[in-house]
This record gives structure tokens, C-alpha cells and sequence, in this order.
């Protein structure tokens, strides 16, 4: 099974983006990027812009359940814990 690439710095910043709830600059970020994480954090950002029906879609997209809005924050912190565990180097078992 192939691991899966290390987020970007710009998905990265795209994601700080979205802690600030700043949708735009996130969107800007995310739209270039044709990567799971990049299809998640653009169903985030549609869901802030309050675009539900958009964030559906993305969310359908990397085949993940829409929490609805309600759960936008815990969202983000989801995402978050993803990037950073991607982030973070693999340890070699023995």
C-alpha cells in the first residue's frame, strides 16, 4: 500500500487560513491542488463560505460523511491532526 504524500507548506497555510476563517485565501490555495487532503480542506472552505451544497460535493469527492455546519470547527481540528500526522516522520519498526 502506497503511503500517502506529505501535505504541502501551502496546504498547510491553507489550513491556517481556515483556523482564521479566512474562507477566501484558503480557497485560493486548495482549487490549485488536486490532492485528497486539498479536495477536504475545499469542502471545509465551502462549508465556512456557507456553500453546502458545494462542500457536499468535495466531501463526496474523497469519499468522507458531510458533518453539516454545525461541525466546522471540529473539522478543521480534524484536518489539522491529518496534516500533521502526514507531517510528522514515519517510525521504522524493528
Amino acid at each position: 500500500m502506497a503511503s500517502p504524500r506529505k501535505p504541502s507548506a501551502d496546504l498547510t497555510r491553507a489550513l491556517a487560513h481556515l483556523e482564521a476563517r479566512n474562507w477566501q485565501a484558503a480557497h485560493e490555495i486548495v482549487q490549485g491542488d488536486e490532492s485528497d487532503l486539498a479536495a477536504w480542506l475545499h469542502g471545509i472552505v465551502h462549508t465556512l463560505e456557507g456553500d453546502l451544497d458545494n462542500a457536499r460535493y468535495w466531501y463526496r469527492r474523497v469519499r468522507r460523511s458531510f458533518p453539516g455546519a454545525e461541525a466546522v470547527a471540529a473539522e478543521i481540528a480534524r484536518a489539522r491532526q491529518a496534516v500533521e500526522d502526514a507531517s510528522s516522520p514515519r517510525k521504522e519498526q524493528t
